[in-house]
């Protein structure tokens, strides 16, 4: 089941397997880079020399042998002094064995750079064999002269030579000769190299892997004596342990971090909900103040309506008895005079109980903005701090006698900002810096006439902001981002600096310390980049 399950998994994402294939070598090729940096600075700064070691080519026989020894740094230091003087199109070198049939031109970076155009001309993404072939245009390669065999820093150990006069063909790809056969007419230098007579002459040391001929016994692997044997076995036999070793701790670590992200997980889950209790608490608290505010505003119209009731009944009574029985404490004229002026401030309130049975049908904003001012002018008449605040609460302001006066005012304008709206937004055409214009005069009260318009016209406005900011198409210029969120440069940052119609050539920010710098994609694998 788990390989018909992977079979159909391989089958389904084919493009994202060989992405991330392809992504995994460009990542080698480019930690390869970083690594001839490093070389560069140790051997430029003589680092080896703390460690006990003579020279350079000894650090790296002994340290590096498991990546080729000196030999492979070498062709790794050519390749950089190829990409350096090659300059801008050192881009276009992915890897060592692309710089390698090059590295013949690097005292002459005129042809060096003609030989590289050459082979971007044929293919815009050329191999190693491009490059070759290139060089070969440029300039012919001549027959060699005979190359002076250097011995191995180790003692030579016998080995069954091979038979003068045998046939070999170089079967290396990345070998000059690749192709080729030649003749073996003398004895080996060492017992992983042979001396090959070409046909035009030439007479070159081949490694033994690089050739091809069955008919001939090449020694395929070094004997040792017994002693180096057994040393070799207990070697073998402590690294095996080793990496059972590592094996057992590095499962350890894994189940470790894997406990550790689930009480993580956990202890997020237990503050979320924490969060959430704490924010309900804090709505229910608000709902008790507001009821509050409302039995306060429920007494407050109590009080009225008595205090309505009271004037008529001693009005009335002032009118039944005569002057005389109210003795010198106050006359009738007095009293009248009196309650007139309860009156007067009482007329500046209005009924709340009215005004909810009946409230004004044209507009809610205005109902809320008579009740605002009605419970404004009870606290002004009564001195009454609590009606003030209920009608800074109802108005959305400030417990201020100014504050709120200043919100009637906004509230006042929602009508005529509303209108103006529309009419702009009917309009055949319209576009958003013909809205702003009429839009931005009514910025303060934007909350507010908002809620009045319907649905289709605030999709309407969003619309037309968004055709103002955002552009059709990338193109040169363009600040973009990979669109798949898989990549790691999904979150990264790059610009269009040449546009090749159906691709695109992309410099990257986080490039700009790396001998790579820009890189081509299709138009559909990008995205605008947007701040995080």
């Amino acid at each position: 089941m788990l390989t018909l399950e992977r079979e159909q998994t391989t089958a389904l994402d084919y493009s994202n397997l060989n992405t991330s294939i392809q992504e995994t070598f460009t990542a080698i090729d480019r930690f390869e880079w970083q690594a001839v940096d490093e070389i560069l600075q140790m051997r430029e700064q003589q680092l080896y020399l703390q460690a006990g070691y003579k020279n350079f080519e000894e650090y790296c026989q002994r340290e590096l042998c498991a990546w080729g020894g000196y030999r492979r740094i070498n062709q790794l230091l050519g390749a950089k002094k190829v990409i350096d003087a090659v300059g801008e199109l050192g881009g276009h070198i992915k890897n060592e064995r692309q710089a390698r049939p090059l590295l013949r031109l690097v005292k002459e970076p005129e042809k060096l750079k003609q030989a590289v155009a050459i082979a971007l001309k044929d293919n815009p993404s050329p191999g190693e064999s491009d490059f070759a072939a290139a060089a070969n245009i440029v300039v012919p390669q001549l027959p060699r002269k005979k190359q002076s065999i250097q011995e191995p820093m180790v003692p030579k150990i016998e080995e069954p030579m091979v038979p003068q006069k045998a046939i070999v063909t170089v079967s290396q790809q990345s070998h000059p000769r690749y192709g080729e056969s030649g003749v073996i007419e003398a004895d080996a230098p060492n017992h992983w190299q042979q001396i090959v007579t070409f046909p035009d002459g030439e007479r070159l040391l081949i490694n033994n892997g690089d050739l091809n001929a069955a008919s001939v016994p090449f020694p395929r692997e070094r004997t040792y004596p017994a002693e180096y044997t057994e040393a070799i076995a207990a070697i073998e036999e402590r690294h095996k342990q080793e990496l059972e070793r590592l094996s057992q701790e590095l499962r350890i670590g894994l189940q470790a971090e894997a406990t550790g992200r689930a009480e993580a997980q956990l202890l997020e889950q237990i503050q979320s909900l924490q969060q959430l209790y704490k924010q309900q608490r804090e709505q229910n608290i608000q709902l008790q103040q507001r009821l509050d505010e409302m039995e306060s505003l429920r007494q407050l119209e109590t009080e009225n309506q008595q205090l309505q009731q009271r004037i008529q009944e001693l009005e009335h009574a002032v009118q039944e008895r005569p002057s005389q029985q109210w003795g010198n404490t106050m006359t009738q004229q007095a009293t009248k005079a009196l309650n007139k002026q309860v009156k007067q401030a009482l007329e500046k309130t209005i009924d709340l109980r009215s005004l909810a049975q009946e409230p004004p049908k044209e507009n809610a904003q205005e109902c809320l903005r008579l009740m605002g001012m009605a419970l404004k002018n009870l606290s002004e008449a009564m001195n009454n701090t609590q009606a003030l605040e209920a009608a800074a609460l109802i108005l959305g302001s400030e417990p201020t006698p100014a504050a709120i006066a200043y919100r009637a005012e906004q509230l006042q304008m929602i009508p005529q900002a509303v209108s103006e709206i529309r009419v702009m937004l009917g309009k055949p055409g319209c576009t958003w810096q013909e809205f702003w214009n009429v839009a931005q005069e009514y910025e303060v009260i934007k909350a507010d006439y908002w809620a009045e318009l319907t649905t289709q016209e605030t999709e309407l406005i969003t619309a037309l902001q968004k055709g103002s900011t955002e552009p059709d198409t990338i193109g040169l210029g363009s600040i973009v981002a990979h669109a798949d969120p898989y990549r790691t440069l999904y979150v990264e940052r790059g610009e269009v600096v040449q546009d090749l119609g159906e691709e695109l050539v992309i410099a990257w920010d986080c490039w700009k310390e790396q001998s790579k710098k820009t890189d081509r994609y299709f138009r559909d694998e990008l995205r605008f980049w947007q701040p995080q």
